[in-house]
């Protein structure tokens, strides 16, 4: 793996490879061992925002843990979310109160509450393998 200490050419590596398919780059302190333990490293990966449609929700619908999401084009499978943060949990947990439940469904090998799809989300799409959803707030 190619390394530097120059905060620049990081840069530079982590605006450009994106184009070959690099998802990001990973940050440490010089001082810090590898590969004995990697705390204190940084993932910064390379996101874009989208908005996206809450058409279900994995745990209790009032502290949700997951959400099942519409992004983009309609027909589009219907993709998981990385685990929500607590906080932003309990309120989008409060904003489903009123949604009326239509079931269950399946979505990336795992079973959903699917609703009545009326709340929107912001998410940041990682551009990685995965792909990853992670919810940063509702709309």
């Amino acid at each position: 793996m190619p390394a530097t200490d120059d905060r620049d050419v990081a840069v530079a590596w982590y605006d450009g490879l994106q184009e070959q398919g690099i998802e990001g780059i990973v940050a440490k302190k010089g001082s810090a061992s590898y590969p004995a333990g990697r705390r204190g490293w940084i993932k910064v990966r390379h996101a874009d925002t989208e908005d996206a449609l809450v058409v279900g929700y994995l745990g209790p619908r009032r502290r949700p843990h997951r959400l099942a999401l519409a992004v983009g084009d309609e027909g589009a499978p219907i993709r998981l979310s990385a685990r929500l943060d607590p906080v932003l949990a309990g309120r989008i947990g409060e904003a489903l109160t009123a949604a009326e439940a239509l079931g269950e469904r399946q979505a990336d090998g795992e079973m959903y509450t699917r609703v009545d799809g009326y709340l929107t989300v912001e998410v940041l799409a990682g551009s990685g393998r995965h792909g990853t959803l992670t919810v940063t707030r509702t709309r």
